[in-house]
């Protein structure tokens, strides 16, 4: 097997393990530069030192194990290694489910637009949880601005939000090829906002976004807790907004149950049309493997791609990425691929590791990275509720001590008073 095929096989399967966001800024143009020992031994390229330290100490070990995966356990040893003048050999230009081909834009440079040539309407197999989706992009592309402003679109992982998001934008570039658009998503777009104000070029940063004809943000649930960049993105949405620019956006929820969002940037969010993505059902994942196999012009038998679809129902991108592995093994090995060597690849895809105690350390990141928030503003927060929390307690328990006392006093005057009252009764008696 090549060099590419091999790595395309391991990044296929890390795909699934990490965010689209750490795909993007760790792996994108990482590839294999050379085989040693046997096979033993392999050198992978990466765009820049700080790939190659996040690679070592992140990620080394499931790259290990992806590796091994490919070559039948032959790889023992993994060295990165800086090539900034080879990035052009990205072996996922033509395999990749997301997008490695674009660099981003600076915000004083000529906009190119950020978006992945295979994102476009063609390319998008609409099933019955995309139809309305699909139908409100189709139709911004036709009244830019006065039609569905904003367009929000939402779904979970991998079920085809980027893909129509820049379909819009590949669409509108067709009919208009001068048109000042622009795809991004709110982790670059906070990364260039925190950038120009280190650099001292907001000017340019709100001239540049301000000034698109369309622009169309990605993942817009990591602004949550971003209170500055919020700010920024809420006046950037006023100027296009008040001069019919378009705007569509995408997010893994709906506006209102994005956490630790503005109130005034949520209501803007739901002006226009809202329109969810839902998983595909068999008939559609089907389909979508049909579509996949003759980009790649590759050939399975119905019973495989029948089966495919059937055990891998998350999402599009999970389904991809087992066609991949399918696809690179059967290059491998030259065979045909029968049911079981295909139940043996996708249990390779599916495993997990078990379930046990998690660490508090763990569970406080993954609660932070929900709310968009550092670790140190948890533990702040949560000394703060405890302070508050102990202080409360103790009032309570004071007034419960002093309701108790007060109780205990009434009751003893009451007592009192029925022996007053007894010794009286007795002397009226006689």
């Amino acid at each position: 097997m090549e060099k590419k095929q091999i790595w395309n096989i391991v990044l296929s399967e890390l795909e699934l393990l990490v965010s689209k966001a750490n795909f993007k800024t760790w792996l994108q143009g990482t590839y294999i530069l050379e085989v040693k020992n046997d096979d033993k031994s392999i050198v992978v390229a990466v765009p820049n030192s700080f790939a190659k330290s996040w690679l070592e100490k992140k990620y080394h070990k499931h790259i290990l194990e992806a590796l091994r995966g490919a070559t039948e356990d032959k790889v023992e040893d993994i060295v990165y290694k800086v090539e900034t003048n080879k990035a052009k050999e990205d072996p996922r230009m033509n395999i990749a489910t997301i997008s490695v081909s674009e660099e981003r834009v600076e915000t004083n440079t000529e906009c190119n637009h950020g978006l992945n040539p295979r994102y476009t309407f063609k390319n998008f197999v609409v099933g019955e949880g995309s139809e309305l989706a699909n139908a409100a992009c189709q139709a911004v592309c036709n009244n830019l601005g006065k039609k569905y402003n904003p367009l929000f679109i939402y779904g979970g992982v991998g079920l085809g939000k980027t893909h129509l998001l820049q379909a819009v934008g590949h669409e509108v570039l067709k009919k208009n090829p001068k048109v000042k658009l622009f795809y991004t998503n709110a982790e670059e777009f906070t990364n260039e906002f925190i950038k120009a104000i280190g650099n001292g070029t907001m000017e340019k940063f709100k001239s540049f976004y301000r000034s698109l004809k369309i622009l169309l943000i990605d993942d817009i649930q990591f602004m949550a807790g971003k209170e500055r960049t919020q700010e920024e993105f809420f006046h950037t949405f006023n100027a296009l907004y008040q001069e019919e620019r378009q705007i569509v956006i995408a997010s893994d929820r709906p506006p209102k149950e994005i956490p630790a969002l503005q109130d005034r940037l949520t209501s803007r969010l739901t002006w226009g049309l809202i329109a969810d993505v839902s998983p595909p059902g068999l008939e559609t994942r089907i389909a979508i493997l049909k579509a996949k196999c003759k980009e790649k012009s590759c050939v399975l038998n119905d019973k495989v791609l029948e089966y495919l679809a059937t055990h891998v129902q998350n999402n599009v991108r999970e389904l991809e990425g087992a066609l991949n592995k399918l696809i690179a093994y059967y290059e491998f090995h030259q065979t045909e691929l029968t049911l079981d060597i295909i139940k043996n690849i996708l249990d390779t895809l599916n495993s997990k590791p078990k379930t046990g105690f998690i660490h508090p350390k763990q569970l406080i990141e993954t609660v932070a990275s929900f709310y968009g928030l550092d670790v140190a503003q948890i533990g702040i927060i949560s000394y703060f509720g405890w302070k508050i929390m102990t202080n409360h307690l103790k009032h309570i328990q004071d007034s419960i001590t002093e309701i108790v006392g007060k109780l205990g006093n009434i009751e003893t005057e009451m007592k009192d008073k029925e022996k007053r009252i007894s010794f009286i009764e007795g002397k009226i008696s006689k």
